[in-house]
């Protein structure tokens, strides 16, 4: 047999293999792709969501949210509420943490980075907050006071979403991250900075990562299925459509607003 031959039949086998994918028997996942401050679609998908949820049979029912919550939308501060509150009514939430929010906890931390915050969508949030945002391009030292502002203006319960924020969420067969994950490297030895920025080393990979992994961080226009990941950010902030992916046995559908 050619390379060429063996190199197609192990692709086949592969997708073979991803297509069976399955969540574990009485239970159902629905995650939820970038927000990105858009509090109005998140409390309209919601709505959708449980509505779908009742048209089914029982079961465990999860909810994930692949992270950036934050940034760029102008409700930041609505979306952590609505993500954190008990709605849909009987889901259990998995709140997963993205790159935008990393950047924010750093900055906090860190306020000498807050330029590379406030670049990428920071400014958002600070105004959200009531916080003049200072221009990205003064003194490093000049961003301790909105950096101090801004950890007065947040409330307990809205530290601790942040400070819980998880990597990365398992369910059967499928693997829930913000970024994807680096190939040729175990699920269970990734680094956080590959889960929560990584891109086209893991958007080119054909490598059957040991779970099929589901991800936003990579906008595009249409939901990407491949037989090793599925791409959910469909750019909510700017397009107004933030997706969810439903996931039952092996079986997959999506709600959009």
């Amino acid at each position: 047999m050619s390379r060429i031959a063996a190199a197609m039949n192990r692709w086949i086998s592969f997708k073979s293999k991803a297509r069976q994918a399955a969540i574990p028997p009485g239970r159902r996942v629905y995650a939820i792709g970038d927000i990105h401050g858009r509090a109005d679609l998140l409390q309209r998908l919601h709505q959708l969501i449980a509505e779908d949820a009742a048209k089914r049979a029982p079961a465990r029912n999860t909810l994930i949210y692949l992270g950036d919550y934050i940034d760029r939308g102008p409700d930041s501060r609505d979306v952590i509420k609505i993500a954190a509150s008990d709605f849909p009514h009987g889901f259990e939430k998995q709140h997963l943490i993205g790159n935008h929010e990393a950047l924010m906890l750093d900055f906090l931390a860190n306020p000498s980075h807050g330029a590379r915050w406030l670049s990428n969508g920071g400014k958002a949030v600070l105004l959200n907050f009531g916080i003049e945002p200072p221009s990205e391009y003064v003194a490093p030292e000049r961003f301790d006071d909105t950096a101090q502002a801004l950890s007065d203006a947040l409330t307990p319960d809205e530290w601790a979403f942040l400070k819980g924020l998880k990597y990365s969420h398992r369910e059967g067969h499928y693997f829930f991250v913000h970024a994807g994950v680096r190939p040729g490297v175990a699920l269970a030895q990734q680094k956080p900075e590959d889960l929560i920025w990584i891109r086209d080393p893991f958007l080119e990979s054909n490598e059957n990562f040991g779970a099929r992994v589901v991800h936003g961080h990579s906008i595009r226009r249409e939901v990407e299925m491949r037989p090793n990941r599925i791409g959910i950010d469909t750019g909510a902030y700017a397009t107004g459509k933030l997706t969810c992916l439903g996931l039952q046995g092996t079986g997959h559908w999506l709600i959009q607003t």
